[in-house]
């Protein structure tokens, strides 16, 4: 059980509304996360930069790609929702996030992915060689912190207890 109520768009304030609608126009629905975000609007405005930095990644690394990192921080780190989350993006695409078939760019994000979450402090020598080789330091610096808010995305959802929303229940992996 959310240890934060997720904000109501019928006694919400008119900012709060129009964040609400924002979100509907773009994606279809609002998610539990954000409706319990929402209490803050500067704090629900901070993790939405997230869809900035991936705006920017996508194009050069591809969807799937960042699909792939995203789902290894969020794994790494237990994070139900969002793993669920990139779990039913990866399934809906055809993929098996179990045992994806991998591209040298997406084996080394997930791998980078990881190694984040396993020790932020000793991340192999070897991962970073392979991203200088690949990206430029622009790029490197975009991936670090999308993987830096993809984390504080995964600790507010465990921290607060965010509901899974109901669209994600049938993606949860079985042991979950």
């Amino acid at each position: 059980m959310s240890y934060i109520p997720m904000t109501e768009y019928d006694t919400a304030s008119a900012e709060v509304r129009r964040e609400y609608d924002d979100q509907i126009a773009k994606h279809g629905r609002i998610t539990n996360m954000k409706r319990t975000l929402l209490h803050d609007v500067p704090a629900f405005k901070a993790y939405m930069e997230w869809y900035t930095l991936y705006d920017e990644l996508a194009p050069e690394i591809g969807d799937r790609a960042m699909s792939l990192f995203s789902y290894a921080i969020s794994n790494s780190n237990d994070c139900l929702i969002c793993s669920t989350f990139f779990r039913k993006i990866l399934i809906d695409s055809g993929d098996d996030p179990d045992q994806p078939q991998l591209s040298d760019v997406e084996r080394l994000l997930m791998d980078f992915g990881h190694a984040i979450c396993r020790d932020p402090h000793h991340i192999p020598e070897e991962t970073y060689a392979r991203l200088k080789s690949l990206f430029s330091d622009a790029t490197i610096v975009r991936l670090i912190a999308f993987a830096g808010i993809m984390y504080a995305t995964n600790l507010f959802n465990t921290v607060a207890k965010v509901d899974l929303d109901e669209i994600l229940y049938a993606y949860k992996k079985k042991e979950d």
